[in-house]
């Protein structure tokens, strides 16, 4: 299996600092986790999933689509797509959520990784001989965004060969009139949504698929019954008709983002590109200032090709005085400097 940010356990195996005391900015997993004081039903437990419990309609509420498939994770549908599609050639970017590529090359279709400069200047017309095209948007690492006028010329030149447009939106919630979630009842277009970076409800595992009835039939008779936990749809329920909440969240996490993105730059590590929830920064030094914050017991991501770290939001505000000093001490401009 392919390796993932906010393995934290297994870094502190590997040092002699522990858990607790941490700093785990690894993932793009909103800290701030909506949580509820309402007790969960027994029931939820004693019982199997149904699912005309509410979630599906307080899902489509808050996504504004016409229908959707829950899912436990939008991981389980990355895995299941491209197991509905006999063999295709298929468009991504060349930096993004491995998984993406992997299962697609798993089930035998031909891939082409495309750069993200490339992607910017990817022509209107897209090539007679691609079938899928998958973006991520905001992108995960690198922030890239594509305007839904773009992406909406692509679907329609693709679903008119029987093509696919597919957009992985997981991070989009705080932007959500970018979203495509409103016009996914048009064959050829499939939008995969996660809680678990807006809500900060990862452990959850759930996902939505957004898609044409037909093809969200097709996913749920691959997938099989149950494949949320009842618990989850309980919890997720509540969470997406929380709209005070999720108002407030956007707010909060556009100022922490901001907030990360000055100390970064401040420090020396100048973002080349982010959302609410985390910065990306690339740099020719990668590894050794990843290794200068294990060392300072800092957990953050490391991309290798190309050179990079990304950054996910401290928690508490001690969390935030703990990262500055850590980037004040490790002095990433003289650091650098002094390498040459």
């Amino acid at each position: 299996m392919l390796e993932h940010g906010g393995r934290l356990r297994a870094v502190v195996e590997q040092s002699d600092i522990a858990q607790a005391d941490w700093l785990d900015l690894s993932t793009g997993i909103n800290p701030d986790t909506w949580q509820t004081d309402e007790p969960m039903p027994a029931v939820c437990w004693q019982r199997l999933p149904e699912d005309d419990d509410g979630l599906e309609q307080a899902a489509r509420d808050y996504y504004q689509a016409p229908s959707l498939l829950p899912v436990a994770g939008s991981q389980m549908a990355i895995q299941a797509l491209p197991r509905l599609r006999s063999a295709s050639t298929v468009a991504m970017a060349a930096v993004a959520y491995a998984e993406h590529a992997h299962h697609w090359q798993l089930q035998g279709h031909k891939l082409l990784l495309i750069d993200e400069k490339s992607l910017s200047a990817m022509p209107d017309q897209l090539p007679d001989q691609l079938d899928v095209l998958l973006l991520i948007n905001p992108c995960n690492p690198t922030g890239q965004t594509f305007s839904r006028e773009q992406l909406l010329s692509w679907h329609h030149q693709l679903a008119a060969r029987g093509g696919w447009l597919v957009v992985d939106e997981a991070f989009i919630d705080m932007t959500p009139a970018q979203s495509l979630a409103s016009v996914t009842d048009r064959p050829g277009l499939i939008v995969l949504r996660s809680v678990g970076k807006f809500f900060g409800l990862a452990g959850a595992r759930v996902g939505f698929v957004l898609a044409h009835p037909a093809l969200l039939a097709s996913l749920a008779e691959l997938l099989g019954p149950w494949a949320v936990s009842g618990p989850s749809r309980w919890l997720l329920q509540r969470a997406l008709q929380d709209r005070s909440w999720q108002q407030a969240m956007r707010s909060q996490l556009a100022a922490h983002s901001e907030r990360l993105q000055r100390l970064l730059s401040q420090s020396g590590l100048m973002p080349a590109g982010g959302t609410g929830l985390f910065q990306y920064c690339l740099h020719p030094q990668a590894v050794l200032i990843y290794q200068q914050l294990l060392q300072q017991g800092v957990l953050v991501r490391l991309f290798e090709t190309p050179a990079a770290l990304r950054f996910g939001l401290p928690d508490q505000e001690a969390d935030w005085q703990r990262l500055e000093q850590v980037l004040l001490v490790l002095n990433v401009k003289k650091t650098i400097t002094g390498l040459y």
